[in-house]
C-alpha cells in the first residue's frame, strides 16, 4: 500500500499538520518518523520535504536536518503586505478572464456567507471566506498567479489566527461588490474593490506565538496522508 500514495499528498499531509500546528515551528522533520506517521515510505517524504523547503515551510539546520520553519515577525508582516499587492492584482484579472463556472461559484459562497453572516456561524463563515478567494484566484486565468495566491493564504493560516470581525456582514458585502465588478469586466474596479477589502481585513490578524502552536493539536498522529487525493 504504501507506493501507492503520492509525494504530493504526502505533501499536502505534512504542509497541513504545520499549518495547523501539529508540527510546530523548529521541531525536527525526521523522514523515518514522518514515513511511519503518514504510512508511506521515505522516499515519497524525502521528496515533500524538498518541496516544502523551497515553499519556505521547511528550513535544513546543520547537524539538525530538516526541521518546520520559524518565520520572524518580519517575515510575517511581509506576507500581509504581498498579499495587498497580489489580492487586487487577482481580482483585475479576473474580471477579464473569469468563466461563467467561475462566476456561478462566487455567487453562490456571497449568497451563502451573506446567510451565514446573518446566522453567525464563525467556522462556516473562514471556510466560505477562504473558497471565495480561493475561487477569484482560479477565476484570474493565470496558474502562477493562482499558486503564489494559494501559497500566501497557507503562510498567513500559519502564521496568523484570524479572529471572526463583528463586521461580517459588511466584509461579506465587500466580497459581493468585488464580485459584481468581476462580473461586469470592470478590471480597475475590481483591483480598487479588493484593495480596501484587504486593507479593512487586517485587525482580524493577530500573529501566533510558538507556544501557542505547540498547544494548537495536541491529538497524536494519524494517518492523514491516506484520507487525501
Amino acid at each position: 500500500m504504501r507506493g501507492h500514495i503520492s509525494a504530493h499528498a504526502v505533501c499536502t499531509a505534512i504542509r497541513d499538520d504545520i499549518v495547523s500546528g501539529a508540527l510546530a515551528p523548529g521541531s525536527r522533520l525526521i523522514e523515518e518518523i514522518l514515513a511511519a506517521r503518514y504510512g508511506v515510505s521515505r522516499v515519497p517524504v524525502r521528496e515533500a520535504l524538498r518541496t516544502l523547503q523551497s515553499e519556505g515551510f521547511v528550513t535544513t539546520r546543520h547537524h539538525a536536518g530538516a526541521c518546520v520553519a520559524e518565520p520572524t515577525e518580519q517575515e510575517a508582516a511581509d506576507l500581509l503586505d504581498v498579499r495587498a499587492l497580489l489580492e487586487p492584482l487577482g481580482a483585475a484579472r479576473a474580471a477579464a478572464r473569469r468563466s461563467p463556472a467561475h462566476l456561478k461559484v462566487l455567487r453562490g459562497l456571497v449568497r451563502l456567507g451573506r446567510e451565514r453572516a446573518r446566522h453567525g456561524n464563525p467556522a462556516d463563515l473562514r471556510q466560505l471566506d477562504g473558497w471565495f478567494h480561493e475561487t477569484l484566484a482560479q477565476a484570474a486565468g493565470s496558474p502562477s498567479l493562482t499558486a503564489l495566491l494559494t501559497q500566501l493564504r497557507r503562510k498567513i493560516e500559519w502564521m496568523y489566527a484570524v479572529e471572526l470581525p463583528a463586521r461580517t456582514g459588511e466584509s461579506w458585502d465587500e466580497h459581493g461588490a468585488v464580485l459584481d465588478a468581476v462580473a461586469r469586466g470592470d478590471a480597475e474596479r475590481a483591483r480598487a474593490l479588493m484593495a480596501a477589502h484587504v486593507e479593512r481585513s487586517l485587525p482580524v490578524y493577530r500573529l501566533r506565538r510558538p507556544a501557542e502552536a505547540e498547544v494548537r493539536d495536541p491529538k497524536p498522529p494519524v494517518n492523514t496522508a491516506r484520507a487525501r487525493p
